[in-house]
């Protein structure tokens, strides 16, 4: 079973990359199951709109997750409720539209659990992460409900992802951070056996500041006056993510 998962769609460049890359990296890598994190999909690099989720579920993406952006175009609160495909962080305040966490049949006709997680440590729109995942896993285990479990885990403080990382471990198959626009280096696969990226990057033009223009971050950091407001660098983008093959008798990587 090939699994993947890919970083914040960045802008019109990282729609653009998603559209034209994603179908043959699918059909080349021989890929059962994708994630999309498109929570920066939208026009001005915030949210996501109702033809952004159309055209990444074209392109191939079996579910779309988000972030602490997901309600930053205002449709979207209005089309979630009927696409369960498309997920807000499941942490967000009770009674916020649509679900965090879904199972879904893969092109192989495995149950693939996707559980959207958003940190709390400069996100101050959701209830704690570590509680909602303790539910989670008491909830839908694997091998039990669910082939394999993904967990998107949205957040701006590494400890808070690693943490997740290890409470996971050995009870999911993959667990990745997405948000800072960055990927790190410590892709691996933890003691237990569940795959593990603090942070997996961006789906964007990387010659930017995490995805925007360059010229006007920096412009706006010396507090230049002529500076606009932070809008997406639109350069050649670059797929980011992560592909993990995982057993299919055990849900592990």
């Amino acid at each position: 079973m090939n699994i993947l998962i890919l970083g914040d769609v960045m802008g019109p460049s990282g729609m653009v990359a998603i559209v034209k890359k994603l179908p043959n990296l699918i059909k080349k890598k021989k890929i059962d199951f994708v994630i999309v994190n498109g929570e920066n999909a939208a026009d001005r690099g915030v949210g996501i709109t109702k033809k952004n989720t159309e055209e990444i579920f074209e392109a191939g993406a079996d579910v779309i997750t988000t972030g602490n952006h997901v309600w930053d175009q205002s449709e979207t609160m209005e089309f979630i409720t009927s696409e369960k495909r498309l997920l807000r962080p499941q942490n967000l305040i009770k009674g916020s539209p649509g679900e965090g966490f879904g199972i879904f049949n893969s092109k192989n006709n495995k149950k693939v659990a996707v559980i959207n997680l958003m940190g709390n440590i400069f996100m101050k729109k959701c209830e704690d992460v570590f509680e909602a995942a303790k539910n989670f896993i008491q909830t839908v285990q694997l091998k039990k409900d669910a082939d394999f479990i993904i967990v998107d885990m949205h957040g701006e403080i590494t400890s808070e992802k690693m943490a997740i990382g290890y409470l996971f471990d050995g009870k999911a198959t993959m667990v990745v951070g997405t948000h800072t626009h960055v990927p790190t280096s410590d892709h691996r696969i933890m003691k237990k056996g569940t795959a593990y990226q603090t942070d997996i990057g961006m789906c964007g033009d990387y010659n930017s500041v995490i995805g925007m223009n360059k010229d006007n971050s920096l412009a706006k950091f010396l507090k230049n006056p002529a500076a606009k407001k932070h809008y997406p660098a639109l350069g050649e983008a670059t797929i980011s993510g992560l592909m993990v093959t995982a057993d299919d008798n055990t849900g592990l990587a």
